[in-house]
């Protein structure tokens, strides 16, 4: 297995000061995303650093080898088996650990108990908010794992499939991620057709096990109606008013809240993010809505059939998760005029303003993009990216092409 795997580095260095630690290291994201091969990427570092493989115990609870373990005490009894005569400390891998019940404490007692380094997988972003965290009291550290990056994407085609990237082929390779994503488990299928049904079958392990069975949802149809429009309104300013209504029209009712609800289980699962809108003048979140995009946005090509008329949204959604795996908090900006800002970035108390357009077609267009970014009140860097090899950079305004940005270490 592991010779099918790129080492994703930009995870792996975030752990090397915590290996043999007493922190608890724990990788949260969308199902599929590839949080079990970074474990492996780990253990590749532990076996280069001379851990013996005895030492090394790795229980995925998707496995037909492990798929009967339902609760702590049935995990207890396998770790403590299998760690009673190992000599020096012992690395346990746990992925998909929220199927097993209580597991809270086990987690907690073999920090105690045993001389151990402890890794988590979760596909749940509550996974550290209830009594985990009131035991760890801090000794734990987040990871946010998203799908490939457009650099993840070319390395995997360059290392696993031999691809030789010149411009021409990075260009071609954009327009593959741009329609499918960096979901790993798709890159290597052959046809359009076979990507587009394993994202299908992605979303609905994500609806039906992340969603479905954890939330015990009764109106199967409901929840997948309304996921749909949250695909296809990606991008845009979520109302739960306008949700009803367009179910409505449908001839489908139900609540407000109802529909809140699957909005946040949705957002437990990392199918989908929430961008908050943010005033640049105040710098502060406001209350209103912000809106939503997908955690991989080649679920809208496999999803929706119109798409072709949602390109600047994908691509806006391409710029934000990205924006994301770079360590930054992303919103939604509002100028004082009301003129809106896509996205307002922050890292370390300092900001940097980003408009996503797909194609500048004239002067007119290219001022109304640039026009929001010179009204913010202070002078930080705006970038303005689009589809387009032309520099458009303008009165302080940087230009970036997509596949730069991209490509870049940063903005």
């Amino acid at each position: 297995m592991a010779s099918q795997l790129i080492k994703r580095d930009a995870y792996v260095n975030k752990l090397k000061d915590y290996v043999n630690t007493d922190f608890v290291k724990v990788y949260i994201g969308i199902r599929r995303s590839g949080k079990t091969s970074l474990m492996y990427n780990i253990i590749d570092e532990l076996k280069l650093m001379g851990v013996n493989e005895e030492n090394i115990i790795f229980i995925s609870f998707e496995s037909r080898e492990y798929a009967y373990i339902d609760n702590s005490q049935q995990l207890d009894e396998i770790i403590f088996n299998k760690t009673e005569n190992l000599e020096g400390t012992v690395y346990l891998f746990f992925d998909e650990i929220q199927q097993v019940k209580g597991w809270e404490k086990s987690i907690n007692t073999y920090r105690v108990s045993i001389d151990c380094d402890i890794y988590l997988t979760g596909s749940n972003s509550k996974l550290l908010s209830g009594e985990l965290a009131t035991l760890l009291t801090g000794r734990y550290l987040t990871i946010n794992v998203y799908p490939f990056s457009f650099k993840e994407f070319l390395q995997y085609k360059n290392e696993i499939e031999g691809m030789e990237l010149t411009k021409d082929s990075i260009n071609k390779l954009y327009d593959d991620y741009f329609n499918f994503g960096g979901m790993p488990g798709i890159l290597s299928l052959g046809s359009d057709e076979f990507r587009k049904s394993a994202l299908k079958d992605i979303f609905n392990s994500i609806l039906f096990e992340d969603v479905v069975s954890r939330f015990k949802i009764k109106n199967i149809d409901l929840l997948q109606r309304f996921s749909r429009y949250m695909l296809t309104s990606t991008g845009e300013i979520f109302s739960s008013k306008s949700i009803k209504n367009y179910l409505k029209g449908n001839n489908i009712n139900t609540s407000q809240d109802t529909l809140l609800k699957y909005n946040e289980y949705l957002k437990q699962s990392f199918f989908i993010s929430k961008c908050k809108c943010f005033e640049l003048k105040g710098k502060k979140e406001m209350k209103i809505l912000g809106k939503y995009y997908l955690t991989d946005h080649g679920f809208h090509h496999a999803l929706i059939e119109d798409n072709i008329l949602k390109v600047t949204k994908i691509l806006e959604n391409i710029v934000y998760v990205e924006l994301l795996r770079r360590g930054y908090k992303v919103n939604v900006g509002r100028n004082p005029d009301n003129t809106e800002v896509d996205f307002v970035c922050e890292k370390s108390g300092k900001y940097k303003y980003v408009q996503v357009s797909y194609r500048l077609t004239n002067e007119k267009t290219l001022s109304r993009e640039i026009t929001p970014l010179l009204r913010i009140p202070d002078k930080y860097e705006s970038i303005l990216i689009t589809t387009e090899d032309h520099d458009f950079s303008k009165d302080g305004v940087k230009h970036l092409n997509i596949i730069d940005f991209l490509l870049g270490d940063d903005l």
